[in-house]
C-alpha cells in the first residue's frame, strides 16, 4: 500500500507516519529529510539543493520528482511508502501518479489530519518548552497554517474526487490518531 498524509506544520504527520511505517512495515518517504540527505552527502543535486535553499528559493518539482522516482522504481519499496510532505502542489500530486503508475503502482489512500489553528499553536508553544526550532514561533506558526491551507486545498480535493482521501481528527491524542488511521487502513 502507497499512502500520503497531509497536515499543517504541527500536526502530527511526522509522528504518525513513523507509528504507521512500523505497524504496516511500510517507508516513510519525507522529502525534506531526502533534501537534507543529498546536502550532507554533499552530491552534485545536493550541492545544486543547497545553492537553492541558500538563496531563499523553492527547490523546483522536477528535483523532487527525481529524487521520490528512486524509491517508487526500486522494488525494495515497491508498495510501501508513506510520502510526507509530498506532493505539495496539484502539478506534485499528478506527476506522482504518473510515476507511480509508470511502475506499476498507485496512492492507495491519502489522509489528512484535520487540526484548528489554535491547536497548531498550542502545540507549538508546548514544543518550545522542549525541543526548540527554528520555525517555532506564533507569527511562522500562523503564516505556515495559512499557506499551508490555500496550498493543500487543490490537492486534497484531487485526491477527494478520486475516492481516496480520508479526514482524521487530528485534535485527539497521539494514540486515538493512531488508532483512526489503523482502522482506515485495515479497511481497505
Amino acid at each position: 500500500m502507497n499512502l500520503v498524509i497531509f497536515g499543517p506544520p504541527g500536526a502530527g504527520k511526522g509522528t504518525q507516519s513513523k507509528l504507521i511505517a512500523k505497524k504496516y512495515k511500510l517507508y516513510q518517504l519525507s522529502t525534506g529529510e531526502l533534501l537534507r540527505g543529498e546536502i550532507s552527502n554533499k552530491t552534485a543535486l545536493g550541492n545544486k539543493i543547497s545553492k537553492i535553499i541558500n538563496d531563499g528559493e523553492l527547490v523546483s518539482d522536477e528535483i523532487v520528482s527525481s529524487i521520490i522516482e528512486k524509491f517508487i522504481s526500486n522494488k525494495i519499496y515497491k508498495r510501501k511508502l508513506i510520502f510526507d510532505g509530498y506532493p505539495r502542489n496539484l502539478n506534485q500530486a499528478k506527476n506522482l501518479d504518473e510515476l507511480l503508475k509508470q511502475n506499476d503502482q498507485k496512492v492507495d489512500l491519502a489522509l489528512k489530519l484535520s487540526v484548528s489553528l489554535e491547536t497548531i499553536k498550542k502545540r507549538i508553544l508546548e514544543r518550545k518548552t522542549q525541543e526548540q526550532r527554528a520555525d517555532d514561533s506564533e507569527d511562522i506558526a500562523i503564516k505556515r497554517f495559512e499557506t499551508y491551507e490555500k496550498s493543500t486545498r487543490p490537492i486534497l480535493d484531487y485526491y477527494k474526487q478520486s475516492n481516496l482521501l480520508k479526514v482524521v481528527n487530528g485534535e485527539a491524542s497521539i494514540a486515538e490518531i493512531s488508532d483512526e488511521i489503523s482502522g482506515i487502513i485495515e479497511a481497505i
